[in-house]
């Protein structure tokens, strides 16, 4: 009888025990569970009132006042986002008016009122094409800004709806509008940028000149434009200005000319590797911001010069910068040809003379620089030679004419030979070309209106290229351009 006493008692402390580990066990999975759900983890995904949580690294915000430190974004060009699906909509010959959004869902957020609304409303359900992976060939033109938003609109009208284009060059003088560290002077950005995207135009910024404060030590010619001391202070200033504007800068030109010592006037010379160093620099501040953005290499002027100290020949100065590294730097190469009086298609070696040309460069000279044809194909061979399929930015072509202006502007003798449907019929060949050629990507007609702009002032060597002549007329090349209606592609 005792031994089955405690057998009985042995049974029910074990049962005692089962039962008292299973109430914890239960009472631990309930809490649990509690906890889970009570902080949202569980059917956030599910639930459209709960708010996604952001991504910490895609929605950082540099300060505006930092020092750019390109080592620590990337030491090579940042990677660009993979192509739109099969099932997307495929990238428009016009481009795109706005930068393509990232395809994650939008998040949404619960008013006081009730009901789901966007957090960010988008502008369109339909994907947008990022304007680095729309390679087909355009046809922008040269802005020259206006501080008055009711004269820019007139601008943007006449691109729109007149020229039917998608996008205009804008140049940008940091030493304008960086008078001083950290000091902006905005006004003409913020005009001319929010009117573009009103009127659904990309903006090709072509930015230049270093402020005084910025320029090298020591150097004794601040009159002249010139580069930077530091790559990076131009790159701060880049970043500024994405941050400022974000999706209304679709391309940017990191520099100008700097073949030539007036526009790259520095105590280093004409130093390739010292501008390759600045697109590089240029390349990761643009692409930390916006890795949509096309990034253009500054466009070399066909000189038909080679001390090596006032200038270079564009040629020798391009194969420098390739050895330098420029196509690793560049999402396209920079390239300009403003035509002299001969027409688009005729080779430098090639070119028959016409006895009435007042202007006999051309003619009793040769040489490549005077060429449309010689000067891009030129470029073309090289960026192939070297392995490269990178394509051409036109950022500046274009023929003048004098014909309705009371004189022409000193050293510009041979816009005297070229009538206005002379420049029609060169800028309508030169399009055409450029579309069969396929190594050319945006080419920029210089210009729209520096005619008005000036006045009409037959002294200043912008005016007899302008498409807007005096009275208000618009050159029959407008006609011409219309007539391809890129909008419509």
């Amino acid at each position: 009888m005792q031994h089955t006493g405690v057998m009985a008692r042995q049974r029910q402390l074990r049962s005692f025990v089962i039962a008292w580990l299973g109430v914890t066990l239960l009472m631990g999975a309930l809490t649990f569970a509690g906890i889970y759900y009570a902080t949202g983890v569980v059917g956030a995904e599910e639930d459209p009132g709960v708010a996604a949580v952001p991504n910490a690294e895609v929605d950082r915000v540099v300060p505006v006042d930092a020092a750019f430190d390109p080592a620590a974004i990337e030491t090579t060009p940042a990677p660009r986002a993979a192509a739109p699906a099969a099932n997307q909509a495929p990238a428009s010959q016009g481009g795109s008016s706005a930068l393509a959004q990232d395809a994650t869902p939008v998040p949404t957020i619960t008013p006081a009122g009730g009901g789901d609304v966007p957090a960010v409303a988008p502008e369109t359900t339909a994907p947008v094409v990022r304007p680095v992976d729309d390679t087909s060939f355009q046809v922008a033109i040269q802005v020259q800004s206006n501080i008055d938003p009711e004269v820019y609109r007139l601008w943007m009208g006449e691109v729109r709806d007149k020229l039917k284009l998608n996008w205009i060059k804008q140049q940008v003088r940091w030493e304008d509008l960086e008078p001083e560290p950290g000091q902006y002077n905005w006004a003409e950005l913020d005009v001319s940028l929010a009117l573009a995207k009103e009127y659904g135009i990309n903006v090709l910024l072509s930015v230049v000149t270093a402020p005084d404060w910025a320029r090298e030590p020591g150097n004794q010619r601040l009159e002249e434009v010139g580069p930077p001391a530091d790559p990076n202070t131009f790159a701060n200033f880049l970043t500024v200005l994405l941050y400022r504007y974000p999706s209304q800068v679709h391309a940017i030109e990191v520099w100008n000319e700097m073949n030539i010592d007036r526009e790259w006037a520095s105590i280093y010379g004409l130093n390739a590797q010292k501008y390759v160093e600045l697109l590089r620099t240029a390349n990761l501040a643009i692409k930390a911001v916006d890795p949509g953005i096309i990034v253009i290499s500054g466009a070399l002027s066909p000189t038909g010069w080679n001390d090596g100290v006032a200038a270079y020949d564009d040629f020798v100065y391009f194969d420098m910068l390739v050895q330098a590294g420029l196509l690793d730097w560049a999402d396209c190469v920079g390239a300009h040809h403003n035509g002299y009086n001969i027409g688009p298609n005729v080779p430098w070696n090639s070119v028959p003379n016409d006895p009435t040309a007042q202007f006999r460069g051309p003619f009793d000279n040769p040489h490549h620089s005077w060429s449309f044809y010689s000067t891009l194909n030129g470029y073309a061979q090289r960026i192939q030679q070297a392995g490269s399929t990178k394509k051409l930015c036109i950022t500046e072509f274009g023929w003048p004419a004098t014909e309705d202006l009371q004189g022409f502007p000193v050293g510009f003798e041979f816009a005297n030979d070229n009538t206005l449907a002379e420049q029609a019929a060169y800028i309508d060949e030169a399009i055409s070309l450029m579309n069969s050629w396929g190594f050319v990507w945006i080419a920029s007609v210089w210009n729209l209106n520096y005619g008005p702009q000036a006045g009409w002032d037959a002294s200043n060597d912008n005016v007899p290229y302008s498409l807007l002549r005096p009275e208000w007329k618009p050159a029959p090349a407008y006609d011409v351009i219309g007539a391809y209606n890129f909008r419509g592609q």
